[in-house]
C-alpha cells in the first residue's frame, strides 16, 4: 500500500472517527455536568442556609455588647436587610435564570453573597459610632440578601432539570436532600460555628466572636465558584430556553392558579418559620432567664437538630404520600404544637427542656411538610422556560411573608404576649392547609418534559409564536411546530 493511500485512509477514518468521538464527549460531559450541578446547588444553598441563621445568635450577642443601641427596632432593621434583599434577589435572578441562563445567575449570586458577607465581616461607623455600625450592617446584609434570594431559583431550578435528567422517579427526595435540607442545615451549622469560636476566643471577645462568624460566610460560596464556572445548561432549558418576546400575560393565564397556592402557601410559611428561627435565640434567652450566651446557644443547637429530622420524613413521604398530602401534614404540625405551646405557654416554659422539645417539634412539622414541598412544587409546577420566574416570585412572596413577620414579632409579643406567637402560627397551619388543598398541583411522578410540551401547546393554541430553545435547539413554537418538538423532548427523556 502506498503512502497516500494509507494518508488517504487515515484522513478518511479520522473523518469518521472525530464526529462520534466529539458526540460522546458532548454527551460525557453533559452528564458529568448534571450530577455536579445537584452537588453544586447543595454546597450553594448551604451557604444560604448559614446566612439565613448567622443574625440567630448575633442577635443575642449585639444586644450583649450595645444593649443601649441595639433596640427592638434596630434588631429588626438589621435581619429584615436580608429579606428585603432577598425578595430582590428572588424577583430579579429568577428572571436572569430564564432569559441568560441558570449559569449566569448562579455564577452572579455567588459573587453577590461574598461581597455582602465580606462587607459584614468589616463593617465599622464612622468614628466608632455605633449607630453607624448597624447602618452598614443593613447595608452589607441586603447585598447578602440579594445573593441569598437569587440563590432559591437560580439552584433549585438547575437541580430539578438535573434531577429529572438523571433520576425522574426520585426527583423529590434528591430535590429535598440539596436544597432544603442544607438549607435547614444551616441553622445547626451556624449554632455550632458560633460555639466553636466562642469556645476559643471567649466570652470577653464578642466582638471577634461575631466579625469570624461572618468572616465564615466569605467562604462557604466560595466552594462552588469553580464548578459553576464550568457547568453547563440542563437539556431540557437547552430544548425549551425562551430568551425573547415572553408572553408574560400568556403565563398568568395558564399558571394563576398553581400561582395562588405557592406563592400563598410560601408567604404563610416564612412567616411563621423566619421570625422564630431569626428570634428563636431571643426567646429561649427570656425563657432561661440570665443564661450565659454559651448555654442559650446549646439550646438553640437543641432546637435546631430538633427541627432537623422533619426535613428526611418529608423527603421519605413526598413520593407515596404525594407532595400536597405531605405539605398539609407539614402545616397540621404548626395547628398542633402551636396551640399546644399558645395555650400552655405559662406553664410549658417553666419546663425549659420540654419547650424547647415541643418548639422543636412544631419547626420539624415545617420543615417536613412546607419547608420540604414548597421548593419542589414551585420548581415543578411550571415549565421550564418560565421556572425560574415563577419560583423567584413564589419564593420573594415568601419572603415577604419574613419580612412581615419578623416586622410584627415584638409587637405580637408587646401587645399580645409572647404565647401569641404560636397561636398565630396555629392560625397560619389552618390557612396554610386551605391554601395547599384548593390551589397547590400535585406533580408527584409526573416528567418536567410533559410539563414543557402543555404549555407549549397552550401558547400555540392561544395564537402565540416564538422562537424557544437555546444553540441547535432552536425551534419555532407553532401549530406545525409542535410535533417536531414533541418529539425532541422525547429526546430529552431518552
Amino acid at each position: 500500500m502506498s503512502s497516500e493511500d494509507s494518508k488517504d485512509k487515515r484522513s478518511t477514518s479520522d473523518a469518521e472517527v472525530t464526529p462520534e468521538l466529539q458526540d460522546t464527549t458532548a454527551s460525557y460531559r453533559q452528564s458529568v455536568s448534571a450530577y455536579f450541578m445537584i452537588a453544586a446547588a447543595a454546597f450553594g444553598l448551604i451557604s444560604d442556609g448559614y446566612q439565613n441563621n448567622l443574625m440567630t445568635m448575633s442577635n443575642v450577642v449585639f444586644k450583649q455588647l450595645y444593649p443601649k443601641d441595639y433596640t427592638p427596632s434596630v434588631s429588626t432593621r438589621v435581619s429584615n436587610s436580608l429579606l428585603v434583599g432577598a425578595c430582590l434577589g428572588q424577583l430579579f435572578v429568577g428572571v436572569i435564570c430564564d432569559r441568560l441562563g441558570r449559569k449566569v445567575a448562579l455564577v452572579f449570586t455567588t459573587l453577590l453573597i461574598v461581597l455582602g458577607a465580606l462587607l459584614g465581616t468589616v463593617a465599622h461607623g464612622a468614628h466608632g459610632s455605633v449607630q453607624g455600625l448597624f447602618w452598614f450592617l443593613t447595608f452589607a446584609r441586603g447585598i447578602t440578601g440579594i445573593g441569598v434570594g437569587g440563590e432559591y431559583p437560580a439552584s433549585s431550578t438547575s437541580a430539578s432539570e438535573a434531577a429529572n435528567e438523571k433520576m425522574i422517579k426520585s426527583r423529590g427526595p434528591v430535590f429535598i436532600m440539596v436544597t432544603n435540607f442544607v438549607l435547614s442545615f444551616g441553622g445547626p451549622l451556624a449554632v455550632s460555628v458560633f460555639l466553636i469560636v466562642l469556645s476559643i476566643a471567649g466570652e470577653d471577645h464578642l466582638p471577634t466572636v461575631w466579625r469570624v462568624c461572618f468572616g465564615i460566610g466569605i467562604v462557604l460560596p466560595l466552594t462552588v465558584l469553580i464548578f459553576r464556572l464550568r457547568m453547563l445548561s440542563s437539556l431540557l432549558y437547552k430544548k425549551s430556553a425562551m430568551k425573547h418576546h415572553v408572553p408574560y400575560w400568556l403565563v398568568l393565564k395558564c399558571y394563576w392558579r398553581p400561582l395562588i397556592g405557592t406563592c400563598g402557601a410560601w408567604f404563610l410559611y416564612d412567616f411563621v418559620t423566619f421570625p422564630n428561627g431569626v428570634f428563636s435565640g431571643t426567646i429561649i434567652s427570656s425563657v432561661i432567664h440570665n443564661g450565659s450566651i454559651k448555654r442559650i446557644a446549646e439550646w438553640q443547637l437543641l432546637l435546631g437538630a430538633i427541627a432537623l429530622p422533619g426535613v428526611f420524613v418529608g423527603a421519605y413521604l413526598c413520593n407515596p404520600l404525594g407532595r400536597r398530602n405531605t405539605m398539609m401534614l407539614g402545616f397540621s404540625g404548626y395547628l398542633v404544637f402551636g396551640l399546644i405551646i399558645g395555650c400552655a405557654y405559662e406553664k410549658i416554659t417553666n419546663i425549659i427542656p420540654l419547650f424547647v422539645i415541643f418548639y422543636g417539634l412544631m419547626q420539624s412539622f415545617g420543615n417536613m411538610g412546607p419547608g420540604d414541598m414548597l421548593g419542589l412544587v414551585s420548581a415543578e409546577s411550571y415549565a421550564t422556560p418560565v421556572r425560574g420566574t415563577c419560583y423567584g416570585l413564589s419564593a420573594a412572596i415568601g419572603k415577604a411573608g419574613a419580612a412581615v413577620g419578623t416586622q410584627a414579632f415584638t409587637p405580637i409579643q408587646t401587645h399580645l404576649g409572647k404565647k401569641w406567637t404560636f397561636i398565630i402560627a396555629a392560625i397560619c397551619g389552618v390557612v396554610g392547609i386551605l391554601v395547599t388543598y384548593f390551589f397547590v398541583p400535585d406533580m408527584t411522578g409526573v416528567d418536567l418534559a410533559d410539563e414543557d410540551v402543555r404549555f407549549m401547546r397552550f401558547l400555540a393554541d392561544h395564537g402565540w409564536e416564538g422562537e424557544v430553545g437555546e444553540d441547535d435547539g432552536k425551534h419555532l413554537v407553532t401549530e406545525a411546530g409542535l410535533q417536531s418538538y414533541d418529539s425532541k423532548e422525547r429526546d430529552v427523556e431518552k
